[in-house]
């Protein structure tokens, strides 16, 4: 296995999957990069009325109509002025009915990182802000956790089921 430190505790591995990081409220939540489509600033959404408040609208993504969704609303975290580093993350989900493309609305896109996995701790089954069963894992870095989620699971729960339709 090739690999070299990173820090105290995290180690870089060619031999791993990848996750893209971001942050919500100072923490940070990693995401299989195989899911990512791509990143865009912050621009205004189409609001769509009667939607759950962290629905914030639909996004043209050059002729596909995708639902953009700000997961600091959706995890009950308090609303964030938008800015210079907020960022959307279009994300492929996975679903029964098939792939779709969705929007994440993310305080800012932190690094990427390739984790082993053995560097992968299983999350233990306690309350918090994000439900226990979003989480594929944790990852100890520095002083920090790395929260690994299950997009999946996440934008597929929920009135998030029956958003958007399915990528043809």
């Amino acid at each position: 296995m090739n690999s070299h430190e990173l820090g105290d505790d995290l180690t870089y591995s060619e031999d791993g999957q990848q996750y893209l990081s971001f942050l919500l409220e100072d923490e940070e939540y990693g995401i299989d990069i195989l899911r990512v489509q791509e990143l865009r600033g912050w621009a205004p959404v189409t609001p769509i009325p009667e939607m759950p408040d962290y629905l914030r609208g639909v996004l043209n993504l050059r002729g596909a109509i995708i639902p953009v969704i700000d997961l600091r609303l959706r995890f009950g975290l308090p609303a964030l002025v938008y800015g210079p580093t907020t960022v959307v993350i279009v994300i492929k989900v996975q679903s029964e009915k098939g792939e779709r493309i969705m929007g994440i609305i993310v305080d800012a896109v932190a690094e990427t990182y390739t984790l082993a996995t053995g560097q992968i701790q299983v999350s233990p089954q306690i309350g918090g802000v994000i439900n226990s069963e979003f989480i594929t894992g944790l990852v100890a870095h520095d002083d920090k956790m790395i929260v690994l989620m299950d997009i999946d699971q996440l934008m597929n729960s929920g009135e998030l089921a029956v958003a958007a339709p399915v990528a043809g």
